[in-house]
């Protein structure tokens, strides 16, 4: 599968196109057609170099104590890089990967130790349709981590994604969904379409990238359980000990940012409207 090795980076073809891993030292940064997706300590697989990935391993962290028995599903997967920091901190956590690049799929576990099944399992496919299979109150967490050439997929920000979301969730489950916003990229319908299903949304964000004067990541935080029952306080005290320390905005707040913003269907729900 190699292509290509020199000055630390190593080349290879997979089904959606190349994938470049550059290294510096156990670090792995893994770029799929050019596009910075993953950031893997070899040394460390706890360590995690993307910001959207510590926002939602707080979110996690503030719900579910370390040796809680959870069970998460993992819609995108590339490097594999937060399930394996997920895994590293987790003992008694079983994850579910789904990957829509069978190549890819096949390969990250020849360039990273990942966990075995039950414990990290990778399936191939595209992400809603196996979330639309899943039997009713199959797992704790669901993460939203899909993109194609920067963007999530159309499908996958609807209100029918949120609905299968919500379904596929144990009571008081989560919802973590990483979203592309500013630079000329705007998540507020994709937001505004999870907060039009589930009963709380908080989401944590840079302020530049919300007011779109850069490009970013907003981590929404979708929780199952009543309005007012995530625990925000342990979010902001866990977010306010990160490396760049972050806070969440609330529900309140995250309703008055999308004010205007219009959720959005699948096209077979717009034709019956």
């Amino acid at each position: 599968m190699a292509r290509a090795s020199a000055r630390g980076s190593e080349f290879y073809e997979i089904d959606s196109g190349t994938v470049q891993i550059r290294w510096e030292g156990p670090v792995a940064t893994v770029f799929i057609d050019g596009v910075e997706s993953s950031c893997v300590n070899t040394a460390d697989p706890s360590d995690l170099e993307f910001e959207y990935m510590q926002h939602a391993t707080c979110a996690l962290d503030a719900l579910y104590h370390s040796q809680e028995k959870i069970r998460a599903l993992h819609l995108g997967g590339a490097g594999c890089a937060l399930p394996a920091a997920w895994a590293a901190q987790r003992p008694f956590l079983q994850q579910t990967v789904v990957e829509i690049d069978a190549a890819l799929a096949t390969a990250v576990r020849t360039w990273f130790e990942l966990p075995k099944a039950p414990k990290l399992s990778i399936r191939v496919g595209e992400g809603r349709q196996i979330l639309n299979t899943v039997k009713p109150a199959s797992f704790d967490v669901i993460v939203r981590d899909a993109f194609v050439k920067e963007e999530v997929p159309s499908h996958m920000q609807t209100r029918g994604f949120a609905q299968a979301a919500l379904r596929a969730l144990k009571p008081g489950g989560l919802l973590l969904a990483n979203c592309a916003h500013g630079g000329g990229r705007d998540a507020k319908r994709d937001i505004a379409s999870i907060a039009d299903v589930f009963p709380e949304v908080l989401s944590v964000q840079d302020p530049k990238v919300g007011k779109s004067q850069r490009r970013g990541n907003i981590m929404v935080i979708a929780s199952a359980a009543p309005l007012g029952s995530y625990p925000l306080h342990q979010l902001d005290r866990l977010l306010r000990t990160l490396p760049l320390p972050a806070r969440a905005m609330d529900a309140a707040a995250l309703n008055k940012w999308l004010a205007g913003a219009l959720p959005l269907d699948d096209p077979e729900e717009s034709a019956h409207e």
